[in-house]
């Protein structure tokens, strides 16, 4: 984790734990207070402090955070083309059945890992789920599930304070007049209270508003 946040990779905001890679036989010294966690995977290192390589960072998250962590770093490093084709073929032959279901889901289009993070929650669901499309008078938006139904996760960063708030209310009107409809959702929310936000799509999904008339 520490690793994939100085590689530029999305990763949970509310986690601030420092990960050591230790290599295959590396040494660990406890120091005061420390609550370090240590990665002990072999690998090939150009010196003693350098990063494991990006294939390695993401199995090492696979093992450390699970698989949702894995998808949404996936997506990440491949929007910053930082997953080569090799780097995917490397984690499917070094990772579980899980992991190799998460790297056939994945695509480059993802703007953040909380898009990431709701396609991949809602891929059993029979939903057509596309990231960053672009509506006309609105521009372009973190979800659209279907035809119609807009589903944007608002980070606190980009939404904050009156103006980011108008402008969200703005581009949800301009839709309306389009005949989509939106659904809004924040960080805490899609982390902290899946369910809420699942039963919510679903709700206008049970209703067809996922459906342009």
């Amino acid at each position: 984790m520490t690793a994939a946040r100085h590689l530029g990779l999305w990763t949970l905001a509310d986690d601030h734990s420092i990960h050591v890679w230790m290599g295959g036989n590396g040494h660990g010294y406890v120091h005061a207070d420390c609550a370090c966690v240590a990665h002990w995977d072999d690998g090939p290192a150009e010196h003693p402090f350098a990063l494991p390589s990006i294939p390695r960072v993401l199995r090492q998250m696979l093992r450390c955070h699970g698989v949702e962590a894995f998808f949404a770093a996936v997506e990440s490093a491949l929007r910053l083309k930082k997953l080569s084709n090799s780097g995917m073929d490397w984690l499917r032959h070094h990772t579980n059945d899980v992991a190799r279901e998460a790297l056939a889901f994945a695509r480059s289009d993802a703007d953040s890992g909380l898009e990431s993070l709701v396609r991949w929650r809602l891929r059993h669901r029979n939903l057509r789920v596309r990231t960053q499309m672009r509506i006309i008078s609105v521009g372009r938006v973190d979800l659209l599930i279907g035809d119609a139904l807009i589903v944007e996760i608002d980070g606190a960063g980009n939404h904050d304070g009156p103006s980011n708030r108008h402008r969200d209310l703005r581009r949800d009107a301009h839709a309306a007049i389009w005949g989509f409809v939106s659904l809004r959702f924040d960080y805490a929310l899609v982390i902290h209270d899946w369910p809420t936000v699942e039963q919510a799509i679903l709700a206008y999904v049970d209703r067809g508003l996922h459906r342009r008339p």
